[in-house]
């Protein structure tokens, strides 16, 4: 009989291969617990639920190499790009090692997941730029004889003047704004990964922000509130949805398709390095931690007319 108990506490004690909901919640927790930036948080969690829904979607399922290059295909096959598909892979990797280190799962098998190769990267995915004009036009567009009008000019003017995260906007509170070498800035911004900065602030922003805290009778707290149908403001901010709603909406409605927030944020760091700015401090301006993601932001263009190659100084003389 004792030795019946303890064939019964060992065969309890052996890792599962197949893990159900309450072990998968129980991972997913223990994964965004280990994450300090609420962008990555958030990815994760849009990554993590996506895994455990198709998983748990299916009959049985071992949690395993085979299993997690299934899931790739399953991506591939809805035509993500490949960043999409790394960093919900990456995610799914995440899940396995707590598993394991929850005595969940298996070690080999998380071993064995941690072999699924990622998607190649073939070129790279150009983003969207707004020209000088186009980026003008943009932000004055929304009414500015409504109380929604002049906020969604504000929300715009920031993201294009000031290249910030729409996360970064939708936390910015009055105490952020101070003025620095006799110019307005944001300072002390806390940006992804908890990297602080400060963001010089262009005059014309300001007076766009003035225009909507006056009218809206505010002086403290978040910089951005809800404006409800019968045009007046509520709440104690906006989220992050709602910046996202703000550009899409008037994007749709100046005829750009496919105008995220993130490429106000690009088109900012374009416009900079148009009129000069130094690549540096572009870098400043954008929080990157490395030169190399503000590169990729500028994007990269041949030039036809007036190509480096007309005159290198073999050209016949006149």
């Amino acid at each position: 009989m004792r030795r019946h108990s303890k064939r019964n506490t060992a065969k309890q004690k052996r890792p599962k291969t197949r893990l159900g909901l309450p072990d998968l919640d129980h991972s997913k927790s223990a994964v965004l617990d280990s994450l300090r930036s609420r962008e990555s948080k958030r990815g994760y969690r849009h990554a993590m639920d996506e895994f455990i829904q198709w998983y748990c979607s299916e009959p049985r399922l071992s949690f395993n190499k085979i299993v997690v290059t299934r899931f790739r295909i399953f991506l591939e096959n809805r035509n993500l790009a490949s960043g999409t598909i790394n960093g919900r892979l990456a995610a799914v990797r995440r899940l396995a090692y707590e598993a394991a280190d929850a005595g969940l799962l298996s070690p080999e098998l998380a071993a064995g997941i941690r072999r699924v190769k990622g998607v190649k990267k073939l070129g790279v995915r150009l983003g969207n730029w707004l020209t000088a004009d186009e980026a003008r036009r943009f932000w004055q567009f929304p009414p500015p004889d409504t109380l929604k009008g002049k906020r969604d000019r504000a929300i715009l003017a920031v993201l294009l003047g000031c290249g910030l995260r729409r996360r970064e906007l939708a936390d910015l509170e009055f105490t952020h704004l101070q003025q620095r070498e006799e110019h307005w800035a944001i300072v002390d911004l806390i940006g992804k990964g908890g990297h602080i900065r400060t963001v010089p602030m262009p005059e014309w922003v300001k007076a766009t922000i003035d225009v909507w805290v006056t009218a809206a009778g505010i002086s403290e707290g978040r910089l951005f509130r809800c404006v409800c149908r019968a045009g007046k403001c509520w709440g104690n901010g906006v989220t992050e949805r709602v910046v996202w709603h703000v550009v899409k909406q008037y994007a749709k409605d100046f005829g750009i398709t496919q105008l995220a927030p993130h490429d106000l944020r690009r088109s900012c760091a374009k416009l900079c390095q148009a009129t000069g700015g130094e690549l540096e401090q572009i870098q400043f301006l954008l929080g990157h931690v490395s030169v190399q993601t503000t590169e990729r932001y500028l994007g990269c263009k041949q030039r036809i007319r007036g190509a480096v190659n007309d005159c290198i100084g073999i050209e016949p003389s006149p």
